[in-house]
């Protein structure tokens, strides 16, 4: 009797540690599995990594989000006021056919501040979603009113275009953390198209750009042109969200308070041209 009640409890023990044992394990695998749950949700809720664009045209990753490197920021001031301002009446080309006869560019009806419809050239709407959500439409409304109507002249003793030569664009001044004060000395050269005579108009211009987020959109096949132009100008994380006259009365980076004065950067108002 007592050796069997001794194999009981020999037993009773080694079933009670298998139990103990398996139980431990089990908690182990829970922690470990709310371990695994809480780092993949913080993966989802980080930000995607920012690239700017080198001269190369090699993107590069940058650590924190409100920051971008220099000369990215000039190419993107550079790009969006030559596409804003490059009138030419043609449509981008898509293929090697539109290269030697581009199609005529109709332009896009937006409203002007006076009430009234007006026509932009679909480079310079396009480029304007690289302008702040709340400056772009004043913004579009001012170019509607300096874009010539014979811009879309389809006869060619009308017909007018425009071009940006842009001479100088100054290395960006960062004025607070992810914004930039980027000047940019420039020329509006208008002119008709059956002959040599030109309309030139001093662009000289102090542009505000911050860093801005962006979550990638999937581009397919059933993507549209116009679409796939608008994400490639949005993915540079970069906007423009306030256009000043440039002072040239003094050096760009040492201008004093009373010479930024009179170059009226203290006006206020709803032109783009402030």
């Amino acid at each position: 009797m007592v050796r069997l009640l001794e194999k009981r409890q020999k037993s009773v023990s080694l079933l009670t540690t298998f139990a103990i044992a398996t139980f431990g394990l089990q908690v182990l695998a829970l922690i470990f599995l709310t371990l695994q749950g809480l780092k993949i949700r913080q993966l989802s809720l980080r930000k995607p990594a920012a690239f700017v664009q080198l001269i190369a045209g090699q993107p590069i990753g940058v650590t924190d989000d409100l920051e971008r490197n220099s000369e990215a920021i000039r190419q993107f001031v550079s790009k969006t006021m030559t596409s804003m301002f490059n009138w030419s009446g043609t449509l981008p080309p898509q293929n090697i056919e539109e290269v030697s006869k581009p199609k005529p560019d109709s332009g896009i009806l937006i409203k002007t501040s006076q009430g009234n419809t007006k026509r932009v050239t679909t480079s310079s709407w396009i480029a304007s979603f690289a302008i702040s959500e709340d400056f772009r439409k004043g913004f579009l409304s001012e170019i509607g009113a300096m874009t010539p109507p014979e811009v879309f002249a389809n006869n060619a003793n009308q017909a007018m275009s425009a071009q940006l030569a842009i001479k100088r664009v100054y290395p960006p001044q960062k004025i607070a953390p992810g914004k930039w004060r980027v000047g940019m000395v420039a020329d509006l050269i208008q002119k008709k198209r059956d002959s040599d005579r030109k309309v030139i108009t001093p662009f000289n211009k102090d542009l505000l750009v911050r860093a801005v987020d962006y979550f990638p959109y999937p581009v397919d096949d059933t993507t549209s042109v116009l679409q796939k132009a608008i994400y490639s100008i949005r993915s540079e994380r970069l906007e423009i969200y306030e256009i000043r006259n440039l002072c040239l009365l003094d050096n760009y980076n040492n201008l004093s308070p009373d010479k930024l004065q009179q170059c009226g950067s203290g006006i206020k108002s709803d032109s783009f041209t402030r």
